[in-house]
This record gives structure tokens, sequence and C-alpha cells, in this order.
């Protein structure tokens, strides 16, 4: 039986849509208070109950959907804890439409929290290696660590030394990605950073590891955040103008270890963005704006050759002109993004929140009439994608 890519289009929406986090980057709460806080407030944002809730979706560092189920009360009769990094909660949103538009669910939870400067700040890296359990190690540390591919940045490094040599791209046209990000954060009163940046001070910033700067490289905050999921036939008579899940697709080709990847300077999102495209019925040309992860400038021009906004080699050309920042022909990380705004580990919650604010028209960077919005999630070490397409009712 031929696969039917169009099965769950439109069948449902995101009709909360919250998240949490500072200028300073601290919050100053714990995690499960914070994720307990962002469900009731995304239930508000969408007019609905605790009790409307009978889907939970939760991973990261603080407690599976078993554990909030548990803390919370409630008894959900569909739940999910996939784990892939920044992108799960692209994942969750295509599993949340995949079960709502089978009759599995019918108001789905999905939530995140976390808080890495309470857990060492500046030197979250340092914490992590300690917190590493020492009887089950990641392969990584047997495999890469020895020859000074210190993760996440070295690896990233590996990747952007490649796209360079192979097609010529140049520290300044990533540091265009960073100065476009900031462009956005600078109308955003809650993001970090909102001072201008220019491509000189990105360049001079310290290296991290060459050819990636400091300012390449994303934030570290807390940050928290929940989205509600419902049938687009109830989201209609909700409190919010709901957003329409039209695509979703997943790809992942290697784990932890950059080593594994199959080609430097292709992503899955080159599997995960066409996919949903095609359930969408959309092209490249038909989005308004696309909110994409960016751990690394890098990052992001892999993902915009990948999800076919340019051709492979041709990010850093696109971006030059300031293609992705206000006024530009390509909006793209519309709330200052992870470089900017907040990134607290797994900042693909915040793609979403952002794309959904950005089809409600209640963005702080709001592109006009913006009825199509992509959240593109990348978890990992480039290992995992996921792509979400979320349109307006004039879109179905």
């Amino acid at each position: 039986m031929a696969y039917d890519s169009t099965y769950m289009r439109g069948k449902a929406a995101i009709v909360g849509a919250v998240d949490a986090v500072s200028p300073t980057g601290e919050l100053g709460i714990h995690e499960r208070t914070l994720q307990v806080q962002m469900i009731h407030a995304a239930l508000e944002d969408a007019g609905l109950r605790l009790s409307d809730v009978d889907a939970l979706f939760a991973t990261g560092t603080m407690m599976s959907s078993m554990e909030l189920a548990e803390h919370l009360m409630i008894t959900p009769r569909y739940t999910d804890t996939t784990m892939t990094g920044g992108s799960s909660f692209e994942v969750h949103v295509e599993h949340a439409a995949a079960a709502i538009a089978l009759g599995l669910c019918e108001v789905a939870v999905i939530v995140y929290a976390a808080t890495p400067r309470a857990k060492g700040g500046a030197n979250f890296m340092a914490a992590q290696m300690a917190a590493l359990d020492k009887n089950n190690p990641p392969p990584n540390i047997e495999w890469e660590l020895p020859y000074g591919t210190i993760s996440p940045p070295g690896n990233y490094a590996l990747a952007a030394s490649r796209h360079m040599a192979l097609y010529g791209t140049t520290r300044a046209q990533l540091a265009q990605i960073a100065v476009s990000t900031r462009e956005w954060a600078c109308k955003n009163p809650r993001a970090r950073h909102q001072e201008p940046l220019t491509i000189k001070e990105v360049l001079e910033a310290p290296m991290i590891a060459s050819p990636l700067g400091k300012l390449d490289c994303c934030l570290v905050t807390d940050g928290a955040g929940a989205l509600v999921m419902t049938s687009a036939e109830r989201a209609r008579s909700l409190r919010k103008k709901p957003a329409y899940v039209l695509g979703a697709g997943t790809a992942h080709d290697h784990a932890m270890m950059i080593s594994q990847m199959p080609d430097l300077c292709t992503t899955a999102g080159a599997i995960s963005g066409p996919k949903a495209f095609k359930m969408a019925g959309i092209t490249p040309r038909d989005v308004d704006v696309v909110e994409i992860y960016d751990s690394f400038t890098i990052t992001v021009a892999l993902a915009l050759e990948d999800l076919g906004f340019c051709k492979k080699g041709e990010a850093g050309a696109f971006v030059q002109d300031g293609r992705l920042g206000p006024g530009g022909a390509l909006p793209t990380n519309t709330n200052g993004g992870g470089l900017s705004y907040t990134h607290p580990g797994m900042y693909g919650m915040f793609l979403l929140v952002e794309a959904v604010k950005q089809i409600r028209g209640e963005s702080t960077g709001q592109v006009k009439d913006a009825k199509i919005a992509v959240a593109h999630g990348c978890g990992g070490i480039l290992s995992s994608t996921s792509t979400v397409v979320l349109g307006s009712e004039e879109t179905l």
C-alpha cells in the first residue's frame, strides 16, 4: 500500500504556546516548578484546563512524561518521552499531530524546562563532563575526545571547516548569520542580548574552536516553554488563533559522534525538510518565516541548504546581504534565536513557540501577513533533525 504523506495535514493545531526566559539568562526557579508553570500558562493561553489533557510529552533533564503525569495527578491515555536532543519538541509535535489525527488523544501538552545557568553557568560543559556515568561513558570519550574534538564546539567547527574548504564559505559570511539574528533580538525586550552587533565584532570575538568564535556559538541560559495541541475542529472554538500542523518530518543519520556523520556538510534535514514540505503541499518559496535551530552559525547555513532555500554550498552567499534579518527576503529566527534570545540546552521548543506567535501575529519581530512558518530543530551533534510546517486558517 502506498504511503499517504498527507493523512494528517491540517488535522491538528497548536492552540497554546508560551515560554519563559529572562534578559539576565537566569530564572531562579526550579525546573519542576517551571514545567508546571509552563503547562498551566499554555493551557490558559489556549483556554483549556488541566482536566482536558489526555496526552503528555516531556523530555530533558527533569523527568519523563510518566513522572510528570504523576506529579500533575493526571492519567494520560497517550504518553511520549522521545529524546532526540534539540529536535525533540518538533518530533513531539509530529507524534502528537499523528495521534490526534488517529483519535488516540484529543488534547496534548508538550513541555520543556532547563536551568543550566543554575547548574554551572559558564562552566556548563565542565559540569556536564563531571556528571558523566564513568561506568558507561559515551563512545566519543574513547574515539573522539583524545583527538581534541571537544563537544560540541569542536564538532561543529569540523563541519564549518569542511564547508569552507569545499565551497569557499568565509567566516564573515557565517558572522552575518549572527548579526542578522541579533537584529531580531534587538526588537525583543526579553532577549538575552539586545545590543547591536557587527561582523567585525563577531570576527574579533575570542576563538572557541577554529573557525568558530564565541559569537558563532549559542548562549547558555535558563528557559522553559510549553505547547498545547488539539484537533483542528476543536481548535477553532478556543481562545487564540490556531497554528495548524500542515507537515512534519524527522530523520537522523548518526548518533553522538561527528566522525560517524556520513557527510559533514549535509544533515538529515535534507530528508526531514522535503518530507515536511511534501506533506504540507508547499515549496521553500511559500515559506513566510523560518525558525532554524542555531546552536552555531554553521548549523543555520547547513539547514538553509538542506531545506532547499538555497543550493548546497551557497548558504554563505545566500545570507551575506542580510536576507535573514528584518526586512530581508527570508525572515529567520525572529525572536533572536539561540545565538541571542535564549538557549537552555535544547532550543527546539522556542522555535515552535516563535513560529506559533508569527502565525498569530504576536511576535516582537512580526513578519507582515505571515501565513506559513517553519520550525526546524536539530539535535545531538548535527545528528537528528525534525521539521514542522505551521499554517494559518487560510492555508488549509
